[in-house]
């Protein structure tokens, strides 16, 4: 799930093989209105040819430019920008454009190298007429090793300012501001000398792991309240086989820059389209242009795959509170002062090593949990407690209630984990569902089930159905849970195949066929707190809203946190909204240290008079729990304005 709303007619600049010059991309645009038109450099890349400088073949890039009525169906490609100084012979790439008065400034990568190295690559600007008809000058404007130069188009505090990828060739790579006097400094060696010679440069800090790449992006775009930067944060840079390209958005003081009011700190827009998946570098998706459409919405352009020119909008209102999310109520789930409610039992051999991840349902008065628990060999069992205040355990059994009775769940490998584990509760008239994960150790996890009456359950009579596999052979599933109540006439199950949240129907328990259908249904989001995977948490709440379903999300450096989804009362597979922000994530020391580190994950829920409580499993070692008002988790549900 992302933000943007693609336009139907990407890509909408493609390679022309009819220009030798623009064959093999055209990617990286840059859009200036100009009158009643949209004019549009971009980066055309030529087919291969011979060079005689660097005595190869090679793809030597232009600037192309094009112009359109609508904004996305572009006519009249032409070369506009072409290598033709010696600091600039192997290609003119990436314009970023900003107009002031009668001039446009066309600032641009050039290449005096080759093989290319970083003291090769540096800025250009070419300066243009206001209608950018024609290139009256160009200049090579750094000395050093930098990139995507965008100048903001007044001047704040008496001053022209620029804002640029500083040594984006020789990492860490830095966002630099300059500030000039005049516009003409931009191609002064003296001013750019001075500027050098001084203790640092301001910049903008917002990368978050030297492991990552950072680049501006899109000329910035003025709003009331501020600057509005698009910019590229590459994740895993370093790594082929993990780097991820993502737009992410800054919002900049209007009179000072170099204060950040908000920012996303999350992709906006990431590889999804099969013209963002597949090209001359596949998987990237790279801002390079925006303009505003009106009050409400703003176009971002951008190169899919190094090949091709997209485009995408977004909704203002939305975006303004993403970037400024402290301006929003941020309703969060609140610890329980006398959290651990449960710790492992040294006492108690099946128990001794962890207790965690327990189910829960409220019947009466009474809160009943069905937690897992592992002893020292890492066989996992349910052990059972209660509480009538939601905090404080006041009984819990000396004894296993539940243990591997089938061959499915029962150890194959000594020491191995194996058994029943992560117990979902669900309660169907005078039924209890128990929903689990089985494991031998040595096949995949399956789901299963079993089932208790509500009598018997809270006599302590531990009479349990036969258990039941709900899940195909060789095939890896989880995080189970049954629906509350029928849909559509049948029984739904919300389970987990893979990285995202599946679920299936059936008319009966077990299913007909034997095996859960799987219907894929809540994804993960890229780059995000859930990009890793996601999971269904626990049995839903129904409110007047609509349903509440929690899930945990796993990141890509494998912090376990909690979001919700609100959906359709009487359809429930109808996502109405989702959280943007986690609600829970570890920060006790209980639940960033344990079995496993920086792990919460919830498997029961109850709603007592409007307070939601979650029960956890902290560091998959502990018990905890936490809670929320139904109001404040409702208004977390909203969509984001």
């Amino acid at each position: 799930m992302t933000f943007a709303r693609r336009s139907l007619e990407n890509p909408f600049l493609t390679p022309n093989p009819l220009h030798p010059w623009e064959a093999m991309a055209t990617f990286n645009g840059c859009p200036v209105r100009v009158g009643q038109k949209i004019v549009l450099l971009y980066r055309a890349l030529s087919v291969p040819h011979y060079h005689a400088s660097a005595q190869t073949e090679l793809m030597v890039s232009d600037i192309g430019r094009a112009e359109s009525r609508d904004g996305t169906t572009f006519i009249k490609s032409e070369r506009f920008v072409v290598p033709e100084e010696p600091w600039e012979r192997y290609g003119c790439e990436d314009p970023h454009v900003t107009c002031v008065g009668n001039r446009c400034f066309v600032f641009y990568t050039a290449l005096s190298r080759y093989p290319f190295q970083a003291e090769g690559i540096r800025v250009g600007v070419a300066v243009t007429d206001r209608r950018l008809l024609r290139v009256r000058a160009k200049y090579l404007v750094t000395p050093f090793n930098a990139k995507a130069m965008v100048l903001f188009p007044q001047q704040m505090q008496g001053k022209w300012w620029v804002l640029f990828t500083l040594n984006p060739d020789k990492p860490p790579p830095s966002l630099a501001f300059a500030e000039l006097e005049r516009l003409e400094d931009l191609w002064d060696p003296a001013y750019w000398e001075k500027w050098q010679a001084q203790a640092s440069p301001r910049t903008l800090s917002l990368l978050r792991s030297n492991r990552d790449h950072i680049e501006v992006g899109a000329p910035p775009v003025p709003l009331p309240e501020g600057w509005l930067l698009f910019y590229a944060y590459i994740h895993d840079y370093h790594d082929p086989a993990r780097r991820l390209f993502t737009v992410e958005a800054v919002l900049l003081d209007r009179e000072d820059p170099t204060r950040i009011i908000g920012q996303t700190r999350a992709p906006l827009l990431v590889p999804e389209m099969w013209y963002e998946l597949y090209g001359l570098v596949p998987k990237v998706v790279f801002p390079s242009g925006a303009l505003l459409l009106n009050q409400n919405s703003v176009r971002l352009y951008y190169g899919a795959a190094d090949t091709t020119c997209a485009a995408a909008d977004f909704d203002l209102p939305t975006l303004r509170a993403l970037l400024t999310p402290s301006r929003r109520v941020l309703p969060r789930f609140q610890r329980a002062p006398n959290n651990p409610i449960l710790e492992p039992n040294p006492t108690h051999q099946w128990e001794a090593k962890a207790v965690f991840n327990p189910a829960a349902i409220r019947l009466g008065d009474t809160t009943h949990l069905l937690y897992r628990a592992l002893s020292e060999d890492n066989t996992s069992t349910f052990g059972y407690a209660t509480t009538r205040d939601g905090f404080t355990i006041n009984y819990r059994h000396p004894e296993p209630v539940y243990v591997p009775r089938a061959p499915f769940e029962q150890k194959r490998v000594p020491n191995a984990n194996s058994g029943v584990e992560d117990p979902r509760l669900t309660r169907f008239g005078n039924t209890l569902y128990i929903f689990y994960t089985a494991f031998d150790g040595q096949n995949p996890p399956r789901v299963a089930f079993t089932s208790i009456s509500v009598k018997d359950f809270l006599n302590r009579r531990w009479r349990w159905a036969p258990p039941t596999l709900l899940t195909a052979p060789e095939c890896d599933d989880k995080d189970a849970f049954l629906w509350p109540q029928k849909v559509r006439g049948k029984f739904l199950i919300v389970h987990r195949r893979g990285i995202d949240i599946d679920y299936g129907f059936t008319d009966a328990l077990p299913p007909k066929g034997g095996w859960l259908e799987e219907t894929r249904w809540i994804a993960n989001r890229v780059g995000w707190w859930d990009g890793k995977k996601v999971g269904g948490a626990s049995p839903p709440v129904k409110t007047k809203k609509g349903w509440i379903m929690l899930y945990h999300g796993v990141s890509d450096d494998g912090v376990y946190r909690v979001g919700a989804v609100l959906l359709d009362k009487r359809d429930p597979t109808r996502i109405l909204a989702r959280t943007v922000f986690p609600l829970f994530e570890p920060e006790a020391p209980y639940e960033k240290e344990g079995v496993v580190r920086n792990v919460v994950f919830p498997c029961g829920n109850v709603l007592v008079n409007d307070t939601l409580f979650i029960y956890y499993g902290g560091g998959d070692r502990v018990v905890g729990v936490a809670t929320i008002a139904l109001h404040d988790l409702l208004v977390a549900l909203q969509p984001v304005r």
